[in-house]
């Protein structure tokens, strides 16, 4: 079950940004909403109780790694995803396309060979030989139970070994994730699974595929669609150049979701392109090496001059590490020891810090007020490193 309620617009020559509301079958998300990423059943280094206190709404399950570990059917044995990882709120699954896109191309070596019928590719876990399918993958996003299953799909690379993808092979790969498309939804349907289906706009880098891809998924009616194949390697402008074009493409009673995107600079500029939904590892996988994000700019705790720094990431954060005085001093100490709690306590704050923004965004445009906010957010990050410590 879905349902989106497009509460409000802000529509200008520069931004469509939209205020939603979905409702599914865990509970409601408010959108415009960041979803954190939890690979193999966990956001690393954070529990379910700290994400919903920070305000989580939903959060993200990988069908391709669930499947390697610990297996669909340990996971069946708990009712699904949900009761496994105790999260009671929604939860959005992918197809485990980019991940078999991830394995590379097929070198000789075996480790991925794309067909009409689905990707064979031998397992990394313990090198069996695998067969993934658009049906097995909604076969496996059913019995995970998620509140969004994403039809299976072929990631267009930007790249491949230096060669840039040509129009005809992003058209070709386009239109086998079209057809993977209605595979998915022919299959999700004879399941009889009671969650939505997402589909997923491909198209590389040309505007004039994306329009196609968008607008044959539109014929499928599903209840919501995706921007694949960003992020995958691009220049930042081209990127921001498809995130502006093609959730136009899609229809506006229906939510928009932006795969793999980004930075917080992304989120904002994204929400300006109409779209409702993110999703990154970048603010668990940037803490883990001691990148953080402030409202005045990225912190780099590995640099020395952090080492006697008393002051909090950032003095005006309310997160769980900032708030209770946890020095920046003392985090560059952790990380330099490898110590867990390091990358707890920064993850916690960079997900804290996107969850909040996705906040701030949403209240903005219920005020009308976007367009200042925008401006405000632009200015405020270019100011550097959040004040409150020596220099």
């Amino acid at each position: 079950m879905l349902h989106f309620d497009l509460l409000s617009s802000e529509a200008t020559p520069e931004a469509a940004a939209r205020r939603g509301r979905l409702t599914l079958n865990h509970g409601v998300v408010e959108t415009p909403v960041f979803m954190p990423v939890g690979t193999y059943g966990t956001v690393k280094g954070v529990t379910p109780q700290s994400l919903e206190a920070m305000g989580a709404q939903i959060i993200l399950g990988n069908t391709f790694h669930l499947w390697m570990r610990p297996g669909v059917e340990v996971v069946q044995r708990f009712g699904g995803l949900h009761g496994f990882e105790r999260w009671t709120r929604p939860m959005l699954t992918d197809s485990g396309g980019f991940q078999v896109w991830s394995l590379g191309n097929a070198d000789g070596r075996g480790r991925k060979k794309i067909s009409e019928e689905g990707v064979k590719f031998s397992s990394p876990v313990n090198g069996d030989k695998l067969l993934l399918t658009p049906e097995l993958s909604v076969q496996i996003q059913t019995t995970l139970n998620s509140d969004i299953v994403m039809q299976f799909d072929e990631c267009t690379p930007y790249e491949t070994a230096g060669v840039l993808t040509t129009e005809a092979q992003a058209r070709a790969s386009m239109a086998l994730s079209r057809r993977w498309a209605l595979r998915s939804k022919t299959e999700f349907e004879r399941l009889g699974n009671p969650n939505a289906l997402f589909g997923i706009v491909q198209g590389g880098m040309f505007e004039s595929l994306r329009a196609e891809s968008a607008a044959a998924l539109v014929e499928l009616d599903l209840p919501g669609y995706a921007v694949g194949g960003v992020s995958v390697g691009e220049p930042k402008d081209e990127m921001r150049r498809i995130m502006a074009h093609t959730p136009q493409c899609l229809p506006a009673h229906k939510p928009r979701y932006l795969m793999g995107v980004g930075t917080p600079e992304d989120l904002v500029e994204g929400v300006a392109c109409g779209v409702d939904m993110f999703d990154c590892v970048m603010p668990t996988r940037n803490a883990r090496n001691g990148h953080l994000f402030t409202r005045f700019g990225d912190l780099r705790l590995r640099n020395a001059r952090f080492k006697t720094d008393p002051a909090p990431i950032d003095l005006g954060c309310t997160c769980q590490a900032c708030a209770g005085g946890f020095s920046r001093a003392y985090l560059h100490h952790l990380d330099r020891c490898g110590e867990m709690l390091g990358p707890m306590l920064t993850s916690i704050h960079n997900l804290h810090y996107y969850l909040n923004l996705m906040a701030e965004l949403r209240a903005a445009l219920e005020r009308g007020a976007f367009a200042a906010f925008r401006r405000q957010f632009a200015a405020d990050r270019a100011r550097g490193i959040a004040p409150g410590g020596p220099a």
